[in-house]
C-alpha cells in the first residue's frame, strides 16, 4: 500500500503570508440591528426614551434611517435585556421599575460591585491600572466641561474595567445583566452638582485603593459609592411619586 504524502508550504507559514490555496477569512461586521440596539440603549440610559414611553416604529425608523426589520430585531434584543416590554398587537414600551424593583436591583448590584472590586484589587495587571487611570483622567475632563453624557460613558467604562480586572467571566456576565437595567437611574443620579462632585471624589478614592491593591478598601469604596447612588435615585423617585 502506498502512503500518501502531505505537503505543507512552510515558507508561507514562516513568512506570515497565507498559502495560495487558503482563501482569506472575511472580516466580521456587526449586524445592523445590533447598531440600532446600541443607539436605543443609549437613548434609554440618557432619558431620551423615558420609562413607560411607547416606541413608535415609524418615528424611530425615520430617526435611525433604518427599515422596520432591523428595528424589530433590536426590540427583541432589548426585550431580552428587560429594557423594553413587547406587547402583542400593541407595540413596545420602555420598561418601568417600581421602587421595590430598584431597591432589589441596587442591593444585587452592590454585591456584584463589591466582589468585582475585591477581586480586581488582587488580580489587576499594570495595563489594567493604566487603562483605568486614563479613563479616570478623561472623566475628570468631562466633569470640568459639565458634559454629563460623556462623563457617564467614561464612568461606566471605569466600572466595567474594574469588573473585567477581576477576571471572572461569570461575574462579568451577571454584572452586565444587572447594570443594563439601572443605567438610566445611575445617569440621572448625577443631575445635581453636589452629587456629581461627590461621585468624582469617590472615584478618586477607588483608584487609590485599586493602585494600593487593597481589596477590603476597594470593596467598601464601591459599595458606598453605589449606596450613595441608590439614595439619590430613591429621593428622586419618591419626589416623582408625590408629584404625580
Amino acid at each position: 500500500m502506498q502512503s500518501s504524502e502531505l505537503t505543507v508550504d512552510f515558507s508561507a507559514v514562516m513568512s506570515g503570508e497565507p498559502a495560495a490555496s487558503a482563501p482569506a477569512r472575511p472580516i466580521a461586521r456587526r449586524a445592523l440591528h445590533e447598531e440600532v440596539a446600541d443607539r436605543l440603549r443609549e437613548w434609554i440610559t440618557e432619558g431620551r426614551l423615558a420609562p413607560g414611553a411607547r416606541l413608535n416604529e415609524r418615528v424611530l425608523c425615520t430617526e435611525l434611517d433604518v427599515s422596520r426589520t432591523p428595528l424589530r430585531e433590536a426590540f427583541k434584543v432589548l426585550a431580552a435585556e428587560r429594557l423594553i416590554e413587547l406587547h402583542p398587537n400593541r407595540g413596545a414600551t420602555v420598561a418601568t421599575l417600581s421602587i421595590e424593583d430598584v431597591r432589589h436591583l441596587f442591593e444585587l448590584m452592590s454585591a456584584l460591585e463589591g466582589l468585582s472590586g475585591e477581586l480586581a484589587a488582587l488580580r489587576h495587571t499594570a495595563d489594567d491600572l493604566r487603562e483605568i487611570r486614563a479613563l479616570h483622567f478623561e472623566m475628570l475632563a468631562a466633569h470640568a466641561r459639565a458634559d454629563l453624557p460623556a462623563y457617564y460613558r467614561l464612568n461606566r467604562a471605569i466600572h466595567r474595567a474594574i469588573n473585567r480586572s477581576a477576571r471572572n467571566p461569570m461575574l462579568a456576565e451577571a454584572y452586565d445583566s444587572v447594570n443594563l437595567r439601572i443605567q438610566n437611574l445611575r445617569f440621572r443620579s448625577n443631575f445635581k452638582a453636589e452629587k456629581w462632585d461627590a461621585a468624582v471624589a469617590e472615584h478618586q478614592a477607588m483608584l487609590e485603593a485599586l493602585a494600593a491593591r487593597d481589596p477590603a478598601r476597594l470593596r467598601l469604596q464601591l459599595e458606598q459609592h453605589l449606596q450613595h447612588k441608590f439614595q439619590a435615585v430613591l429621593a428622586g423617585l419618591t419626589t416623582q411619586d408625590r408629584s404625580s
